[in-house]
């Protein structure tokens, strides 16, 4: 996202925060009636309501002696995975019933026919995505899908063969990369190039991709890099990438030079059954078989939330919902904060500029993550650690309010106490 595509600023938020605590009556923004108030006031509190959202008691190792099982947890891990919306179980439970029912017959009958479900819901993603219906295609897992795309755009030659990433991908993104330029013959150490932010800093700066690609432009084959990071949570401009990297990264593909599979066949003559290709137009084309009608049910069920609301509006309470908890954060962990109860502090490493950042904040602490992580979860709090020293936390904008934000401060207070006892 471009710094001209979001407006808002920390200064932003901060205003925000004070005028609602100006209408009301509130002087401490960091009290829980504060964070009630801004969540009863919230014109997208309704959201909500769509989805199921989990009880401390139906979750995992939580202790009753610190959180009441009845009450709703502290779920800030939709970046690890959403919560379910009441739709996908509604759609899910039709398709169910359709295959008791009709079998077989449920391919091609119905409000959701199997052999083409995928198809029914590309229009809905691409809005979603911001792209061409043509340029969507719903298929396999995520790693699957990187080495169908490598296997008919990585083209290595003796003078262009590297493929750029970023230091400290995705696990299974780096094992996928390292086993493509394997497969092709060549060396990892030298195809593999893995971008390393500045001595001191957690991020990667825009500016330092780009001077990669210019000045190494002619060697590189594939320039391969998330829209987030998932350590750290920025968000790289991938607008500005793409087009540095269109300028050097010159290659060539033959379309049909590619791995195929039966949906890969155009769908009106799919089933002619004559075995001869009628390649599909666009990314339809990399699709290689049919999906799973019980995988593409929650992207159905998803789809018809976002219906219901304006992602302009969605991006902008998540902006300030992000921004409040990290209000708190550095009010309450911060090295330097007069208000910290234990020595244990935590710095945020995601970006601070919001065009550079999502919903997701990476927490860093100063001491192991483990027990503060165990004394989190026994307090109903739902977040994730990544070693070596960070905890991802994230207030969903589909679901999440300030009072979620504001419970997991308490809880992270407590855990802190506990964890500092244990040193």
């Amino acid at each position: 996202m471009s710094e001209e595509e979001c407006t808002c600023t920390s200064e932003k938020v901060m205003e925000f925060l004070q005028k609602m605590a100006k209408e009301g009556g509130f002087s401490d923004l960091t009290e829980l009636e504060f964070a009630e108030f801004l969540s009863e006031s919230d014109g997208l509190k309704h959201v909500r309501d769509q989805f199921y959202y989990p009880k401390c008691g139906t979750l995992p190792d939580v202790d009753p002696a610190l959180c009441d099982p009845e009450s709703d947890s502290i779920y800030l891990c939709g970046n690890s995975l959403g919560l379910m919306p009441k739709a996908t179980e509604r759609i899910m439970m039709e398709q169910l019933d359709k295959w008791a029912k009709m079998g077989v017959f449920g391919h091609t009958k119905g409000d959701l026919p199997w052999a083409h479900c995928d198809e029914c819901a590309v229009e809905g993603v691409a809005e979603l995505v911001g792209a061409k219906p043509e340029e969507i295609a719903l298929c396999n897992g995520l790693t699957v899908n990187i080495h169908v795309l490598l296997a008919g755009f990585y083209k290595p030659t003796e003078t262009r063969h590297k493929i750029v990433l970023e230091t400290k991908a995705f696990p299974s993104d780096h094992y996928a990369i390292e086993s493509q330029i394997r497969l092709h013959g060549r060396n990892v150490e030298e195809s593999m190039v893995l971008l390393t932010p500045r001595e001191g800093e957690a991020c990667l700066r825009t500016e330092d991709i780009l001077s990669y690609i210019e000045q190494h432009g002619e060697e590189i084959a594939i320039i391969f890099l998330p829209g987030i990071q998932y350590y750290t949570g920025q968000l790289f401009d991938i607008h500005t990438i793409t087009r540095a990297g269109k300028e050097k990264v010159k290659f060539k593909t033959d379309h049909r030079d590619r791995m195929l599979g039966w949906w890969s066949h155009r769908m009106e003559t799919r089933f002619n059954m004559d075995n001869v290709l009628d390649l599909d137009d666009g990314a339809a084309g990399y699709r290689i078989s049919n999906p799973p009608i019980h995988l593409v049910v929650p992207v159905m069920g998803i789809l018809e939330v976002f219906k219901t609301v304006k992602l302009e509006d969605l991006r902008s309470r998540s902006c300030y919902l992000t921004g409040y908890l990290e209000y708190l954060i550095k009010h309450f962990f911060g090295e330097s904060s007069e208000h910290r109860t234990t020595k244990i502090f935590c710095s945020v490493i995601t970006p601070a500029e919001f065009h550079e950042r999502g919903c997701q904040l990476s927490l860093r602490f100063s001491v192991s993550i483990d027990v503060v992580y165990k004394e989190l979860v026994k307090r109903g709090v739902a977040v994730d650690k990544r070693y070596p020293d960070v905890i991802r936390v994230t207030p969903v904008h589909l679901y999440n309010n300030y009072v979620d934000c504001r419970r997991f401060i308490t809880a992270l207070q407590e855990s802190c106490v506990i964890a500092e006892a244990s040193l």
